[in-house]
């Protein structure tokens, strides 16, 4: 077998170490660092145990395929399938997605308020009960086997994170715990050294597509180039979006203030005026709102469809991609 700095496009400087003798669970979110990290793995001759992918049903159409896609690699390769894993909900809940929360609740995901909750709710918890199993409630199930195994060897799995080497996921992985009362957690993709771009040249020469960032198409993170790209690519979901803001400004548990911003939340957003300044979470954007982005950009009219062209609405996402922002981690939409 060759070395295994000699199975990479690019040279990396680390090794994959992992605990001896764990199960290996990877968290798959399909986007470029989690697909990276099982090439990565793969190469190195490791084979996961379980790969699991959360589904908050809202995720954009080109990251289902890639689950998909990835899929039939894993089957290539002979590692495990994805395991896609939702949240269930009371029957008299109402909604079943992430969607159907912030709708049916007339509220924003938590990110727009700075907060995760959502992340951990909808992601994080449907993945940990998959393999742990749920005593009670519409997530009943009982424990996975590697689960089980673990309880009786006296041992913890080793959770894989696709965090990469570049700046932003180091700072991210600084704040997490190597281990937890569950779980261990390895990072291989930064003990290799890999970074965005080796990333993307490693899912290139395995043949495979770059895939489109992983993140809700209401994302609160998103910046603006990713507005006009999904206006142009998902005009559908981009309406969705719009009006699950105004329906979370104008509903009963809206945060926006008519004092302090001079007006209410529809006569803002069609005023045609420059957003006024604050540090409420005034919209999708925190501290703008979708809607009034939209409607002074020409992308909707004023009642929130679509009417820019697909075209011209990428070209604007490609000329801002191109001055930076996150974009300049080489992500392909």
């Amino acid at each position: 077998m060759a070395a295994q700095a000699d199975l990479f496009p690019v040279h990396q400087p680390g090794r994959i170490e992992l605990p001896e003798g764990s199960p290996v669970v990877v968290c798959y979110g399909g986007g470029v660092d989690s697909t990276a990290m099982l090439i990565a793995l793969h190469r190195a001759g490791i084979t996961p145990d379980l790969i699991t992918f959360a589904d908050v049903g809202a995720e954009k159409p080109e990251t289902y395929e890639m689950v998909q896609t990835m899929n039939q690699w894993c089957r290539s390769v002979g590692f495990p399938e994805v395991v896609t894993c939702t949240k269930a909900t009371l029957p008299t809940t109402g909604y079943s997605t992430l969607t159907g929360n912030c709708t049916e609740n007339e509220t924003l995901p938590s990110l727009a308020f700075g907060m995760k909750s959502c992340s951990i709710k909808w992601k994080q918890g449907p993945q940990d009960q998959y393999l742990r199993g749920c005593k009670s409630g519409p997530n009943k199930r009982d424990p996975h086997p590697i689960w089980l195994d673990c309880q009786r060897r006296g041992i913890k799995p080793v959770k894989l994170i696709g965090y990469d080497a570049g700046p932003a996921d180091l700072r991210r992985s600084k704040k997490l715990k190597e281990s937890d009362a569950h779980f261990d957690y390895r990072y291989p993709l930064q003990q290799l050294g890999m970074a965005r771009g080796e990333c993307i040249a490693l899912i290139l020469d395995e043949g495979l597509p770059v895939p489109i960032k992983s993140a809700c198409y209401f994302c609160p993170a998103s910046q603006k180039w990713e507005l006009w790209w999904l206006a142009g690519e998902h005009p559908e979901l981009f309406e969705k979006a719009l009006q699950m803001e105004v329906t979370a400004m104008t509903g009963h548990h809206t945060r926006f203030d008519e004092i302090e911003m001079g007006a209410g939340f529809m006569e803002l957003i069609g005023s045609g005026k420059r957003w006024p300044s604050t540090s409420t979470t005034v919209g999708l954007g925190r501290s703008f709102a979708w809607n009034h982005w939209a409607r002074m950009n020409n992308v909707c009219d004023d009642a929130g469809k679509v009417i820019a062209d697909r075209d011209w609405c990428l070209a604007k996402a490609s000329q801002l991609k191109a001055s930076g922002g996150n974009a300049a981690d080489l992500r392909t939409c």
